[in-house]
């Protein structure tokens, strides 16, 4: 008999052999309930496709992005298809949610001329609040943005945006307002141009994409740990350590659910942000 849980950890009851050699465990082996520790195995699926296409490894992350994909289209597509004077029902939220990313978001840091890029914004949000909230998803249960290649993706494309409109709008200029601080003296200019470049070219895409994936994967682990405990500390412990264990679990499960929204929210901020960069007039 066995059980899986959202990040593939799985609780078998056994005979006293645990649940493989080798295998680390919570407490040990024993003759009720063993478990194998959540780990960051739990996130490799290249070694565990769904299924293969002509000889490629389809793996579970991919089919839920192509899951979100299809959701989106078909969401946005009933929303703003055929649109009513009066807003009700999906048309309804559809709007709340494409004034909040212009209002709060594009505006605040871009102003008027951030409108053209409120579609690019308000898709970013919804996609990366997506792959978050999955791990949620009865069935799916997994957050695609705790696989470091999706959040990398997704900052790539938000560099190429905001260096393609950089260049557009100053050209080769935009190496100064990429490298050049205002009011900077100009033998400060010599260490501090190399590390404005250096930053703003280079670590921005790696930390925009490294902030979601490393709350995505902390969280979903913290949550798979604490669940995995609560059954299993059932068994060897009695009830009062997994009670703890399963508060815990409800407790990071709310905490978790916010988390997913701020990332979200933090990662579209972040991308206005360096759009208004490069869309700012040129020192």
């Amino acid at each position: 008999m066995s059980l899986s849980l959202a990040s593939g950890t799985v609780l078998a009851a056994d005979s006293g052999t645990g649940c493989g050699s080798g295998t680390p465990h919570l407490f040990g082996n024993n003759g009720g309930f063993s478990c194998v520790s959540p780990s960051s195995e739990d996130f490799d699926f290249a070694s565990r496709p769904a299924f293969h296409i002509f000889g490629y490894g389809v793996t579970k992350p991919t089919l839920i992005v192509a899951l979100i994909v299809v959701l989106m289209i078909t969401f946005f597509w009933v929303a703003f298809n055929k649109p009513k004077m009066v807003p009700r029902g999906v048309q309804n939220v559809g709007e709340v949610a494409y004034l909040f990313v212009r209002d709060r978001i594009a505006r605040d840091s871009m102003g008027k001329q951030g409108d053209k890029y409120v579609p690019f914004l308000f898709t970013l949000f919804f996609f990366v609040w997506l792959m978050n909230v999955m791990s949620f998803v009865p069935v799916v249960q997994f957050p695609v943005s705790s696989v470091y290649a999706f959040p990398l993706a997704l900052a790539i494309m938000v560099w190429l945006t905001y260096m393609y409109a950089g260049f557009k709008r100053h050209g080769l200029g935009y190496f100064r307002v990429l490298g050049v601080p205002s009011g900077v003296p100009i033998g400060i200019l010599v260490i501090l141009t190399p590390i404005e470049l250096l930053s703003n070219i280079f670590i921005r895409p790696f930390t925009l994409g490294i902030r979601l994936f490393a709350n995505m994967f902390a969280g979903h682990l913290l949550l798979a740990t604490f669940s995995a405990g609560a059954w299993y500390m059932f068994s060897v412990k009695g009830i009062v350590f997994s009670g703890a264990s399963f508060t815990m679990a409800i407790v990071m499960t709310g905490f978790e659910l916010f988390i997913q929204a701020l990332q979200a929210y933090i990662f579209v901020m972040l991308t206005a942000s360096y759009l208004q960069g490069a869309l700012e007039e040129a020192h």
